[in-house]
């Protein structure tokens, strides 16, 4: 078995600041450490916090002015609301006293598909790393899941053992997104699905297509498809609610 590559010094440091910025810990406007305190917390080169610094100025999530140094950006006002949160399905299994195991059906590390428009958006000419998957409660099929990762958005993935870590379990866990996308849809199970999901052919269900964003650095891309009478979306909100 390979062992995991650790993190990259460049990696933890952008997650660092991701986190604190995204956890709201350091709000809008808030002043970055500066690039000689960044270099003494973290023993390292000017040139590998300036590194980090730019892409994190590249993604929108900072702004460099110059010599006053580097500040978390405010986002421009907008209508858009978020409608669902990114559900952890292990998580919600569990949480309601069901068994939940996960099954990997498919890895593979290659070229996008011509004219499969997730893939190309996703990646481009780069190469993508495509999984399916199987969620289960109680020995049952829960859902099945179609997952694309972009390496160069997250390139530790390749080093992960999916057969034993959830794709979408490990992402929520270790990598920071800054803008998500759902479509939400009712489809019938072909034979293909409605086989793996132990159902007959044409059963309802519902599907999820959701894609997630650093910046413009797309991450990952995921179609959910869960039994139509296993899976609710519910939306809480009051009168004058924001």
């Amino acid at each position: 078995m390979k062992s995991k590559k650790a993190p990259t010094l460049n990696h933890r440091i952008r997650s660092d600041i991701e986190s604190r910025i995204l956890s709201g810990e350091w709000q809008p406007g808030f002043r970055i450490p500066f690039e000689h305190e960044l270099m003494e917390q973290y023993h390292c080169s000017r040139m590998t916090v300036n590194k980090v610094l730019t892409t994190l100025a590249e993604s929108g999530m900072i702004e460099r002015r110059r010599r006053a140094g580097s500040f978390v950006a405010r986002q421009p006002p907008h209508l858009e609301q978020v409608a669902l949160e990114i559900p952890d399905i292990e998580v919600a299994v569990t949480e309601r006293g069901h068994a939940y195991v996960f099954q990997l059906l498919e890895r593979a590390l290659r070229k996008p598909k011509a004219g499969v428009t997730e893939e190309v958006e996703l990646v481009g000419e780069g190469k993508l790393l495509a999984m399916r998957c199987l969620h289960l409660a109680d020995g049952k099929p829960l859902a099945l899941e179609r997952r694309l990762i972009n390496p160069e958005a997250v390139p530790e993935t390749l080093e992960v053992d999916f057969s034993t870590h959830a794709p979408g379990s490990w992402l929520l866990q270790n990598v920071s997104w800054t803008r998500g996308q759902h479509r939400i849809s009712a489809v019938a199970a072909n034979a293909e699905e409605a086989a793996l999901l132990k159902v007959p052919l044409g059963t309802a269900c519902l599907v999820i297509d959701r894609q997630t964003w650093r910046g413009e650095l797309p991450i990952t891309w995921v179609r959910q498809m869960f039994l139509g009478d296993a899976y609710d979306l519910i939306a809480r909100f009051a009168p004058g609610a924001r």
